[in-house]
Order: structure tokens, then C-alpha cells, then sequence
């Protein structure tokens, strides 16, 4: 008889939806383990416990062991984990999805695959940006174009009013230390932006490679759904930590832990679930996912076949 180790595991319809998890958890230099329905994470100033359900994204960095019955966990509870680089600047891989569902894949797959409907929620992405003007007629080029004056006045309204000196957008992405502090600050804040980005995406059952401004790379769409919020919240945040900051202070630990203060509420969350399915016309619940554990065969005249049976008896 098997015995049971540690807290039964959870029904997918008990956990809680991507839009009512917490935030993200960044972790370097620790180890992290399970007790019960909890994570702990050890490090030398002690041991802390935290709900695996909870937490949106477990961001580990440089130093940082998990043990199999930890990831176990995570993996029950659909918590999505992001492997990163020291101070969370690079991302090298990602855990499993919370939803069962592939219908917001299946739907994103052919809308990025045509290039009138491509174009349609590419627009819809810059409309975002743009509430008060009708973006409906202008290409690409057009929206790039005004996309890039609205950033280029983002920056200089925040260094106005914050009193931070910008001279432009540079960065190392192999040398953090070499940046600007108001540089460093953007980093560090993006990084964390497209970390919530990316587990609300992967844990939607989508891919994050598949995009509609950006292409190419495997993070395509995270950078597509990121850009939508750096103006309101990664830009902001990190001219006031710059302002705020001392001479010798970590501006990059300053902008992640602010940056996750504002995700603390999960707003942000909600938000992202919101849009990302305004962006792809989904008619699932605009509050939460589609939790159906349902799997059909696929068939040529259009129409969905009921999995699990044997069609031999139908030749």
C-alpha cells in the first residue's frame, strides 16, 4: 500500500486562478524544499514559508537549489517557474502551464499565422497604447513610428518630473554594472515586468514565442504583452527609485522588490488575463481560464470528435 507524503494533491477547479495569485518570487542563494502545501526557502538569515498556490511566478536566480518534492509542488499547483540570471536580467527557461485547455494556443496560432488577422490584433495592441485615437488604418510602419515618439516622450516626462537625467536607452546586457543607474533601473524593473508577463502567459496554455509586434524570438509575445505596461509601471517605477536612491544603494534590488509591491495586489495580473484576451477575440470567461479538462480529436470537416473511442466499427 502506497502511503501518502506530504498534502494531497490539489483538483485543478481548487487551485487558484491566475488572476486572484499573488505575485512573483525571486530567489537567489537559497534552498528551496516542501513542507506540506508550502515551499520553504532556507538561506542563512533562516527559513521562510510560502503558499506554492499563491504565487503567480518562482523566479530562481544564480545559487539557488530545489529539491524534486519541491518542484512537485509547484508543479501541482501550476505555479510557473522561470530559471534567471543574476538579478533576474536573462531568461533561460520556464515550467509547465496551469491550464489544460489549449483553446487560447489553438487561437493564437491562427491568428499570428494569417497576416490580415495579425496585423488586426497588432493594432489592437498599439490601440491600447492609443485609447483616444483610431489606429484602424495605419500600417505597421505608422504604428512603430508613433509608438516610438509616445516612448521617447514617456522618458523625458518621468526624467522631468522625477529629476533624472536621461540621455537615452543603453545597456549591457552582459555587463549590468557598466550601465547608467537610471539604466540599470529600467532593467532590472523590464525584467521583472516580463517575468509576470511570462507566467501569466505559459501558465494560459500560450505560446511565448509566438507574437504579433515582435517575432523571432522564443520570448516574442512576452515582449508583446510587457510593452503594453512599461509605461505605466517598469519606466515609472524605476525614475523614482533613481530619484530616491543613494549614491551607493542597488537601484536593480530597488526596482525588482518595487516592481513586485505593485504586482503585490494582483491587478496587474488580472490585467494581463483581461487583455490578452480582448487582443485574441476569446469568448472564455474574461475574469479567469477555461479550466474544461476536455481532449477531442481533430477532423477535417471542421468539427471536433469525442476522444476515447475506438472508430474502428465506422470504416
Amino acid at each position: 500500500m502506497k502511503t501518502q507524503v506530504g498534502a494531497k494533491k490539489a483538483e485543478l477547479l481548487e487551485l487558484p486562478r491566475v488572476s486572484d495569485r499573488a505575485t512573483f518570487l525571486y530567489v537567489e542563494h537559497s534552498k528551496i524544499n516542501r513542507q506540506d502545501s508550502a515551499i520553504t526557502v532556507t538561506d542563512r538569515r533562516g527559513v521562510a514559508r510560502v503558499p506554492a498556490a499563491m504565487i503567480s511566478v518562482l523566479m530562481l536566480g544564480p545559487g539557488t537549489d530545489i529539491t524534486h518534492r519541491a518542484m512537485e509542488l509547484i508543479g501541482d499547483t501550476g505555479t510557473s517557474v522561470v530559471w534567471v540570471g543574476e538579478r533576474g536580467v536573462r531568461v533561460y527557461a520556464h515550467g509547465r502551464a496551469l491550464t489544460r485547455s489549449s483553446q487560447l494556443l489553438t487561437k493564437q496560432a491562427e491568428l499570428v499565422s494569417n497576416r490580415r488577422s495579425r496585423l488586426e490584433v497588432a493594432r489592437k495592441m498599439y490601440q491600447l497604447r492609443f485609447p483616444d485615437e483610431d489606429v484602424s488604418g495605419l500600417t505597421m510602419q505608422q504604428l512603430r513610428g508613433r509608438e516610438g515618439a509616445r516612448i521617447r516622450q514617456v522618458y523625458r516626462a518621468y526624467s522631468k518630473k522625477f529629476g533624472v537625467e536621461w540621455v537615452g536607452r543603453e545597456y549591457d546586457p552582459d555587463d549590468f554594472e557598466s550601465g547608467t543607474p537610471i539604466n540599470q533601473a529600467l532593467s532590472a524593473a523590464n525584467v521583472a515586468l516580463y517575468g509576470l508577463a511570462y507566467s501569466v502567459i505559459v501558465a494560459l496554455g500560450m505560446s511565448p514565442g509566438l507574437g504579433f509586434v515582435h517575432t523571432g524570438h522564443e520570448l516574442a509575445f512576452v515582449y508583446d504583452i510587457a510593452d503594453l505596461y512599461k509605461a505605466t509601471t517598469s519606466i515609472r517605477i524605476a525614475f523614482e527609485v533613481v530619484s530616491q536612491a543613494g549614491k551607493d544603494e542597488d537601484v536593480g534590488q530597488k526596482s525588482r522588490l518595487r516592481m513586485r509591491d505593485a504586482f503585490v495586489d494582483g491587478r496587474m495580473i488580472k490585467c494581463i488575463v483581461r487583455d490578452i484576451k480582448f487582443l485574441l477575440g476569446s469568448d472564455t470567461d474574461p475574469d479567469g481560464e477555461d479550466d474544461a479538462d476536455v481532449i477531442f480529436l481533430w477532423d477535417e470537416t471542421g468539427h471536433l470528435v469525442q476522444h476515447g473511442i475506438n472508430y474502428s466499427h465506422f470504416d
